[in-house]
């Protein structure tokens, strides 16, 4: 049997279309539109006070991953995502921030919008530390020292608080590991 010369030619071309298009449609079901919705939980703790701007963390989806009705990831497939801002607490002010973005579901990159966490704020903490601690020195001044007493050791009492309140430490932005997290796709 003889082949047609351009037969090889034809068959290579249609081989060629044939991987195009095949591309083109796993590539079309390999996206995530914008405006679903992706929940993750995180595999490790994340603090403000060490987390880094730029680094990666990971995670596994916490349900099926559905585009056009075909699940691209099923539940329990890898995430990754990266901090997109962290900043650490300062001691009597600015509670810590850490904000994260996911960057890949199951190997299909994806742009995402923050999901941003606060640690607790100090502003009550440190009234009631510092607060205290000038109460707590009025009393004593005024037992032992009379009414000028009383104002010494109020003085002392709020530098006391002051130190007990920058003592107490920061308060870092946490996500405890196996936090649930949801990001939107932009």
């Amino acid at each position: 049997m003889r082949r047609h010369p351009g037969f090889k030619s034809i068959v290579t071309h249609a081989v060629a279309v044939f991987m195009f298009f095949a591309a083109a449609l796993s590539s079309q079901a390999q996206s995530i539109p914008s405006g679903t919705a992706i929940v993750v939980t995180n595999t490790t703790s994340l603090s403000s006070g060490t987390a880094t701007t730029g680094q990666r963390w990971s995670g596994l989806l916490v349900n099926d991953l559905a585009v056009n009705g075909q699940v691209v990831a099923p539940a329990g497939s890898g995430v990754r995502g990266v901090v997109s801002d962290a900043e650490s607490s300062g001691r009597l002010s600015k509670p810590g921030m850490l904000a994260l973005e996911l960057t890949s579901v199951n190997g299909i990159p994806v742009t995402t919008d923050m999901y941003a966490v606060d640690g607790e704020g100090h502003t009550k903490s440190n009234v009631t530390k510092i607060g205290g601690g000038t109460a707590v020195g009025a009393l004593l001044g005024g037992i032992f020292g009379g009414g000028k007493g009383a104002a010494i050791g109020a003085l002392a009492g709020a530098g006391a608080g002051t130190a007990g309140a920058a003592a107490t430490g920061k308060k870092e932005a946490k996500i405890d590991a196996e936090t649930t997290l949801t990001f939107k796709v932009q």
